[in-house]
């Protein structure tokens, strides 16, 4: 699993800029909103979805007080049923476990197999917070540099009105 640290090296290497709040462990984006309640700031939340054959991960960034169509959204990526991947599923695939969901955790999917799918009401002038693989840090980062890291990565993505 790629840490804090080599995440950090990624970034800088990157010229990306980010604000780093550490705090107690969480295990929600409700949790994790405490620490970062003062700063202007898109609280999101990350989903990572399959389809019921398990053969399509898709990795989702919501706002963190949206809950997620999941029947529009399966429409939208043209399935007929998708649900929330298990733990093994995001073990295997992102190398993390329940409750550090990232876009960090991609640096853990070597063969670039999660989809990745932007709610077009995150992506705008405001940073948008992750956790850095660990649930005990909050990072925010501008959706420009996020979109300039991905492709560094090797990820597209795409931004979707749900």
């Amino acid at each position: 699993m790629n840490d804090y640290s080599q995440i950090k090296a990624q970034l800088d290497c990157l010229h990306i800029h980010f604000q780093l709040i550490e705090h107690p462990a969480v295990f929600t984006a409700e949790e994790a909103d405490r620490y970062v309640a003062d700063i202007p700031c898109m609280k999101t939340k990350s989903l990572f979805l399959t389809d019921k054959k398990k053969t399509t991960y898709y990795l989702v960034f919501v706002k963190d007080d949206q809950r997620l169509d999941m029947k529009k959204f399966a429409q939208t990526v043209g399935k007929k049923h998708l649900k929330f991947a298990s733990d093994q599923s995001l073990l295997e695939k992102l190398g993390i476990e329940s409750g550090s969901v990232s876009i960090f955790s991609l640096l853990n999917n070597e063969t670039k197999d999660v989809q990745i799918y932007f709610e077009k009401s995150v992506v705008g002038r405001l940073p948008l917070t992750f956790h850095p693989n660990d649930n005990t840090k909050t990072m925010l980062l501008k959706p420009e540099d996020l979109f300039k890291f991905l492709k560094s990565i090797g990820f597209s993505y795409q931004i979707i009105e749900l």
